[in-house]
């Protein structure tokens, strides 16, 4: 196999970042991707954990798409499910499991699904975004009107708009705080309304981390759920800020931050809560799911494609979706396009040629429709933002030249070689 190092001449790389950049032979996924991790230890010296890539080139990803579809008998996994949901399903009308999504192609599949041929009985859980498009908005009325029962969690506006004004200033991480109530409210409404099964969708770790991490169907309850006695404000980081930090210096109270703070663990494994991905039951498809979705659930795609992408039907709802890309983009070189490319490719969709060209094409476009927008709603003027982003080009991804940054590593780089 050809040799897709790409010599980066050791310049300084941010974030723990491997200093040699390398692309993946099957898809389009470089060995800058951070794997997922626990959102509320994230500070601005947080160093990365990153995909890893085998001697021949390949990327956990791609390996554990290839065993998988070797591996699985995906008949036995819905056997599971259904065992699953057996022990769960109410017989009185009451809801038995916790569906959160938005109303996008894979909370209707699953909400669908499980309802339909599991005969569950989920309450959808909605966090709602920093500023809804027109189409996510519609997408979930058309959720509730499909027949599910919905509970929309708004926080509250001046406090989701301070934490990800930090979260970008501090993290070029502009969904943080999007991610973290995401993340958080349903386990938390599991035990309010004593529901005790969550089901997410797919499980981050598919997307590169090793295949150890996807050979169980529930999340981790780290990554929703604190294990000390009290909470320790000083070690819970918010937009890169301790919370008692928070308090002190940014005129918020606990009861401000209630929604965006971790459950306590033993609260949780007292109520019995459990979260499971259901990729775990169902070979995991995006496209796919977006065609179910479609046919039985009158879902409807983007009518033109995002900033930074080809795609239509994925990370539609949220009008910072756009940005939080393009900033995936300036901190690691991989934008909204290199993550759909690459898990078309996995999915037989297109080839790996074809992704590059698309990763070419679209990857880095600068996030304009709703920037003014976004602008207003960070309260930042457009030097501030300007500079911000720059602080977080890492030296050994990025040269300038001619005023102009420029990436120094991409994957059609390798190609024409």
């Amino acid at each position: 196999m050809e040799d897709t190092t790409i010599q980066s001449n050791q310049e300084e790389a941010y974030f723990g970042l491997p200093a040699e950049v390398k692309f993946c032979q099957k898809c389009v996924m470089s060995n800058q991707k951070p794997n997922a991790a626990v959102e509320n230890k994230h500070t601005s010296k947080t160093r990365k954990e990153t995909i890893h890539f085998d001697e021949d080139g390949i990327c956990d990803a791609c390996k554990y798409f290839d065993w998988k579809r070797s591996t699985i008998n995906w008949q036995e996994r819905e056997a599971q499910l259904m065992k699953l949901c057996n022990q769960y399903r109410s017989n009185d009308g009451s809801y038995d499991c916790i569906v959160p999504g938005s109303g996008g192609k894979d909370s209707c599949f699953a909400a669908h699904i499980l309802k339909h041929k599991f005969n569950m009985h989920p309450l959808t859980v909605t966090w709602s975004p920093h500023l809804y498009t027109d189409i996510g908005w519609q997408g979930l009325q058309n959720w509730i009107e499909q027949g599910n029962d919905n509970f929309l969690v708004s926080p509250s506006g001046k406090t989701h708009r301070l934490l990800t004004r930090l979260a970008f200033k501090n993290l070029l991480h502009p969904f943080q705080a999007f991610m973290l109530g995401q993340k958080y409210i349903a386990p938390k409404l599991a035990m309010k309304f004593k529901i005790p099964l969550v089901f997410f969708g797919d499980n981050s770790a598919e997307y590169g981390m090793k295949k150890e991490e996807n050979l169980s169907s529930k999340m981790d309850l780290k990554f929703f759920s604190y294990d000390t006695p009290t909470l320790e404000l000083g070690n819970i980081f918010l937009g890169g800020v301790s919370v008692d930090n928070l308090i002190k210096n940014h005129n918020l109270t606990l009861k401000d931050l209630q929604l965006f703070l971790p459950s306590k663990k033993s609260s949780l494994e007292a109520a019995g809560v459990e979260v499971h991905f259901l990729s775990y039951y169902f070979n995991w498809d995006p496209q796919e799911n977006y065609y179910y979705a479609a046919e039985h659930c009158n879902f409807k795609a983007n009518p033109t494609r995002r900033d930074g992408t080809y795609c239509k039907y994925s990370s539609v709802d949220d009008k910072i979706d756009d940005l939080q890309f393009y900033t995936t983009f300036i901190k690691f070189g991989i934008g909204k396009s290199t993550y759909d490319a690459a898990q078309e490719i996995r999915c037989n969709k297109i080839t790996r040629e074809e992704g590059v060209a698309l990763v070419k094409k679209f990857d880095g476009e600068f996030p304009i429709t709703h920037h003014k927008e976004i602008l207003k709603y960070l309260d930042m003027t457009e030097e501030e933002f300007k500079s911000t982003i720059d602080k977080f080009r890492s030296p050994h991804l990025w040269k300038k030249e001619d005023g102009k940054w420029i990436l120094k590593h991409a994957v059609w780089h390798d190609q024409n070689k």
